[in-house]
């Protein structure tokens, strides 16, 4: 397995989130989003610039903008 950061991940690649690297209130706002250690996602979306990314994860489609994304570690 490898692990990666969010940002990196390519449309339609899945894995499962290792860690949020991310401390305070951005943190915790990504952690409340479902964003937390132990979760499946898979990418779904990119816009035409490549910000913001759209992901699924626990049955619902969220997006984070790329600044916030490098903050999450995924294991593929």
């Amino acid at each position: 397995m490898t692990i990666v950061n969010l940002r990196k991940m390519s449309i339609n690649q899945s894995g499962t989130i290792s860690a949020v690297r991310a401390g305070g209130e951005l943190g915790r706002r990504i952690r409340e989003m479902g964003l937390v250690p132990g979760s499946k996602i898979t990418i779904k979306q990119r816009a035409p610039l490549n910000d913001p990314v759209a992901l699924r994860v626990m049955g619902s489609t969220l997006t984070l903008r790329n600044n916030e994304a490098d903050f999450i570690e995924v294991e593929i």
